[in-house]
């Protein structure tokens, strides 16, 4: 691994550090924000909602503009955009605004997710690829129990309402940075070479490529030739993504992916909220000092709770070209649904155990999803497609996945006071079992092949 080959890497690291710090610490602004605009049920989850939205148009439309214009213009831009909608939510005035730059924000988010792993994936060697794919991702853990956490101080120090700006405020100057920074990393090769602008890819690589003492000493890369199928051109765009050559790619980036954050997004904005009604906590009826130390409360049990998504992201780190991507997502997924069935369990026994019961089932869910499903989809992703499509291919995936995100942060607060926190759960859990099946039934081992060997297609 040359200098450059890590700068890209740690660049590409921050967005998803950003991700899971900003969704995470939403789970503990959310309080603060429903009691100072006074929202509903349906506003709050609203709320939840508007940048897992963004992130599902972020993630298709403008991930696939990064097949088109490439990947370094796209992983600039979405940064500069994510720092600007942080400043933007720090001083937001009404629920109105709160949604509109929430969404932006998402947009940024959801472009990060096919760019980052490109920039990655067509800058590193095939044996390192996948480890080095989901350390990157591993940043969205550490972003997750960073964000918590900062909640967490931020409310310590100011047990203020208003003090939800400030923990968004947080971020903007890193932001800022890493925007900056970004601008000093070359061009995908893949990208280049695909364009047949082979000359400005033998310079990419050599500068990616670039050390003391320098190897290779020469670089000789040849156009790819624009292969026509058997009835006509080639197809591109979404006839192409869905063309029976690339379906079941599709359909294996997307669908488990999709399943998998109906959970991962669920537990993981609302286990504050799960974690206060599982204790008997009420959110009606109550002062604002008794809101805000109920909501401390919660912050510091999700951050406990949020441990296991590190330890679960090393592992899969460790694992994930050892054993491949196929068999982790299924058993990740299979984990996932005991931890949440234990998690179930905890509403038929005593108040003793209840807590006890809860904690270590989250705990499980968190590790094995992480080991599992949440590492693996987005590695997938990057990974299964040629790369003529592959920035539209993950997006799409990345979208898919979002509409279940989505779906699960608008409805969680109605369906909570609707049905309940156990049903809620057991649903959870078929929606775990399911994503195992899917899997299996699609599976697509891309454990140890080359991009380039994707990229002969007819």
């Amino acid at each position: 691994m040359t200098r450059t080959q890590w700068t890209i890497w740690l660049l590409a690291s921050a967005g998803k550090f950003f991700e899971g710090y900003v969704v995470f610490m939403t789970g503990v602004a959310l309080p603060l924000i429903v009691a100072e605009f006074g929202l509903s049920s349906l506003e709050k989850g609203s709320v939840g909602a508007a940048p897992l939205a963004g992130i599902l148009f972020g993630a298709s439309a403008l991930g696939a503009l990064a097949d088109r214009f490439g990947r370094k213009p796209l992983f600039i831009l979405e940064m500069a955009l994510f720092a600007v909608c942080l400043l933007l939510l720090s001083l937001t005035p009404n629920l109105s605004w709160l949604l509109a730059v929430l969404f932006a924000m998402g947009l940024a988010l959801g472009c990060d997710y096919p760019t980052a792993h490109m920039i990655i994936s067509e800058s590193i060697s095939t044996s390192h690829r996948g480890r080095l794919v989901l350390s990157a991702f591993a940043f969205q853990a550490l972003g997750a129990l960073a964000g918590t956490a900062v909640g967490y101080v931020i409310l310590l120090a100011d047990a203020d309402i208003h003090v939800w700006r400030w923990m968004y405020a947080t971020a903007v100057l890193p932001a800022v940075i890493v925007a900056g920074a970004r601008f000093t990393i070359p061009q995908s090769p893949h990208w280049l070479v695909d364009q047949g602008r082979v000359n400005e890819a033998v310079t990419a690589i050599r500068r990616i490529l670039s050390r003391r003492p320098q190897y290779p000493t020469r670089v000789v890369l040849t156009a790819v030739p624009k292969i026509k199928a058997d009835n006509g051109p080639r197809t591109s765009g979404l006839a192409a993504l869905f063309s029976r050559q690339h379906r079941r790619a599709a359909f294996l980036a997307s669908l488990p992916w999709f399943l998998q954050d109906l959970g991962t997004y669920g537990i993981g904005i609302f286990t504050p909220t799960i974690l206060a009604a599982a204790i008997g906590s009420a959110e009606t009826g109550r002062n604002l000092a008794s809101i805000i130390h109920n909501d401390m409360l919660a912050a510091k049990g999700a951050a406990f709770i949020d441990i296991p998504l590190i330890i679960g992201m090393i592992c899969a780190v460790l694992l994930v070209d050892r054993i491949g991507r196929m068999k982790l997502q299924i058993a990740g997924f299979v984990g996932c649904a005991l931890g949440l069935f234990l998690a179930t369990l905890s509403f038929s026994v005593n108040e003793g155990a209840r807590l006890p019961l809860i904690f270590a089932g989250f705990m499980l869910f968190n590790f094995m999803t992480n080991m599992g499903p949440n590492a693996t989809t987005y590695v997938v992703a990057g990974e299964v497609f040629p790369t003529r499509i592959r920035g539209l291919g993950a997006g799409f995936a990345a979208s898919a996945a979002k509409i279940g995100a989505v779906a699960t942060a608008f409805l969680f607060p109605v369906l909570l006071k609707d049905i309940g926190t156990e049903i809620l759960l057991w649903g959870l859990v078929g929606t775990s079992l399911l994503g195992a099946l899917a899997t299996w039934m699609l599976r697509i081992e891309t454990m140890g092949r080359s991009l380039e060997s994707l990229d002969t297609e007819p």
